[in-house]
């Protein structure tokens, strides 16, 4: 079986660099997969993609050899088992609020007699080579996200589940869960209380034993938190950086030519 490149570079004191796809097209992925990440993740959660469209893109991402992984919608035995059984080399669970529920996602990962996962890794056993049913086990990465104050208050017995990878921090969420309405949600953290709120985490995880994942909007604030610690960094999205070099070059073609930049501007605002 091909060897899961994040575990890979866990195993050698490295740490990840993960992108992240939100657009359902198999081309966008292709080019996202060949631009030097670590791993790339589909989201099945917010992003504009269902099962028939992550199939393809995980087929395009296959020749950069770049690790793909899943952000499934829920802790959901279907969607996770799926996920795999497509190619996946790990899952992000969305909302993992307790032992019992990190216990579940475990569940649905591992082959028994770890798990319960069903048998019929229809895609995976030519994407991911011979020997698929007895190793992977041990390849398929499994992620928690942290993002709510009951998950924040359970921290410790979600990360003594046994099988559970490590955790994902989402801090948009997690801001919301712990600050309420106090501040506008959103990536790259700067006040003192979100600050220690990320950096408890990342320690209890590494007590633990499990890595730690950061959801980041810029490279800089990627590169600051793999200073802290973290095993983890996914920079950005496709659609922000999309819209970030359209807007960018856009805006530099009516500073050249004199044009209304503020309206150009303002129609960057428009979308996420």
């Amino acid at each position: 079986m091909i060897k899961n490149g994040i575990k890979r570079l866990w195993a050698d004191g490295k740490p990840v660099l993960n992108g992240w796809l939100s657009i359902a097209n198999s081309f966008s992925a292709e080019i996202m997969a060949a631009q030097g990440y670590d791993s790339v993740t589909i989201d099945m959660q917010h992003g504009i993609v269902g099962y028939d469209g992550a199939v393809p893109m995980l087929q395009a991402m296959r020749a950069s050899g770049v690790t793909p992984m899943v952000r499934v919608p829920w802790l959901d035995p279907a969607d996770i088992m799926k996920a795999l059984d497509a190619g996946a080399y790990g899952v992000v669970c969305p909302m993992i609020n307790t032992r019992a529920e990190a216990e579940q996602l475990v569940s649905y990962v591992r082959y028994p007699p770890h798990g319960v996962r069903s048998f019929g890794p229809s895609r995976a056993l030519f994407s991911a080579g011979a020997g698929y049913a007895k190793e992977a086990d041990d390849e398929m990465v499994c992620l928690a996200m942290i993002e709510t104050a009951q998950a924040f208050d359970n921290l410790e017995d979600i990360l003594a589940t046994p099988g559970l990878d490590g955790v994902y921090i989402g801090p948009a969420d997690l801001t919301l869960g712990l600050q309420g309405r106090k501040y506008a949600p959103g990536f790259d953290r700067r006040e003192p209380e979100m600050i220690d709120a990320i950096k408890h985490i990342l320690d209890r995880a590494h007590k633990a034993g499990k890595r730690a994942a950061l959801h980041n909007g810029t490279a800089d604030y990627a590169a600051e938190a793999v200073g802290w610690g973290f095993d983890l960094v996914t920079v950005s999205n496709d659609v922000r950086l999309l819209a970030g070099a359209a807007e960018a070059s856009v805006k530099k073609f009516r500073e050249l030519t004199g044009g209304d930049a503020a309206k150009s501007e303002a129609a960057a605002k428009g979308g996420y």
